[in-house]
């Protein structure tokens, strides 16, 4: 098992004792086991946010964890005005916007969306998150090139990294300097480990152990690099595969643990959240239907801006709020189904509808 998935396995279990407690005084609509919800009650600190790679990668259909993306369908249809929504409860507001968005994507003008003007719509809005990931990059880049001299030696990031952890900078740079033991404990130093194998694998041939700005986003945005996302893959097989074929069979893929269960409400929960991942796994991932998901096949799945992919996702978005069975959506359906599109539950959603449009 690689050493973040260790390090995860190992604060899972805390987290799952945590919600299990929390179960009894509170409904509880969060994933199970799925570390990237936390992110959204305990955010990173901005310095660690800009130099760590992510977890948690925009349009991208899995976690670095192994776990479903769930605000995928999300990302995808609302691509940077999604923190509008979240941030904007106003229902007739949200309604605009949502009626502003379709009437982008119905690109005909003939006020339905098809699977097609769907695809288009998704890989334009994964752009739009590609694009703000370079934006992003460039500015963690140029926090960790001290030099200005456009490629970022491991020492360098070394340094920067656990400034950003908290370690005196001054005094860590002179330590790593003269060789010196810098005496770390050892969470972050096998964190450390596992960075610089990623930091090693993102450094193109020919391989001098230094890392340009594109080459930098590859280590904080594996997506953005085919070779980077075969290694992802391989990290994620490795961690699923429990018979060492280099192979996920269904039980392997639903088989992470999803907490102790305690008491019925949270049966439900993992009972969903078994039921999501097998489904996902037998209709999408598995792409010929054998039962067995390849290293190729998860590749596949994972590739943001796999126009086949899309097309799948478009047809599947579709399908969610199409009432009237003609493979289209119409206004009024994508409005009745608002929370799955923007996570925003529009009320009265049919009222002036005619007169926004």
């Amino acid at each position: 098992m690689a050493v973040w998935r260790k390090l995860w396995c190992r604060n899972l279990m805390a987290a799952s004792l945590l919600v299990c407690i929390l179960l009894h005084t509170m409904d509880v609509h969060a994933r199970p086991a799925n570390m990237s919800a936390s992110k959204d009650k305990l955010p990173a600190s901005k310095d660690e946010n800009e130099i760590l790679p992510p977890d948690h990668l925009n349009g991208v259909k899995m976690e670095m964890d192994g776990h479903l993306n769930k605000d995928f369908h999300q990302e995808v249809f609302l691509g940077k005005e999604m923190e509008e929504f979240d941030e904007d409860s106003e229902p007739r507001r949200n309604r605009k916007k949502l009626i502003d968005i379709f009437t982008k994507v119905d690109f005909n003008k003939d006020r339905s969306v098809s699977a097609k003007e769907m695809q288009r719509w998704i890989m334009e809005k994964t752009e739009e998150h590609f694009q703000e990931a370079m934006k992003e990059n460039k500015n963690s880049f140029r926090a960790v090139d001290p030099d200005g001299d456009g490629h970022v030696t491991w020492d360098e990031y070394r340094v920067k990294f656990l400034a950003s952890k908290g370690f005196n900078e001054k005094e860590i740079a002179e330590k790593i300097k003269n060789n010196e033991d810098l005496k770390l404990d050892e969470e972050t130093q096998e964190v450390l480990e596992s960075l610089k194998d990623r930091w090693f694998q993102a450094d193109n041939p020919p391989a001098d152990q230094l890392l340009n700005e594109q080459e930098f986003l590859s280590f904080l945005h594996p997506e953005h690099s085919r070779g980077m996302l075969k290694y992802m893959v391989k990290e994620i097989v490795r961690d699923l595969d429990q018979d060492g074929d280099k192979k996920l069979t269904l039980s392997e893929f639903i088989s992470l643990p999803v907490g102790t269960v305690e008491n019925q409400q949270a049966q439900d929960i993992d009972d969903d959240w078994v039921r999501e991942r097998k489904k996902e796994f037998e209709e999408v991932i598995d792409s010929d239907r054998d039962g067995i998901v390849t290293m190729e096949e998860l590749e596949e799945y994972m590739d943001p801006m796999n126009e086949h992919n899309a097309l799948n996702e478009a047809k599947q978005m579709i399908a969610v709020a199409d009432e009237n069975q003609n493979h289209n959506l119409e206004l009024d359906e994508i409005l009745k189904y608002s929370e799955y599109f923007t996570g925003s539950k529009l009320m009265d959603y049919a009222r002036n509808v005619h007169e926004e449009f």
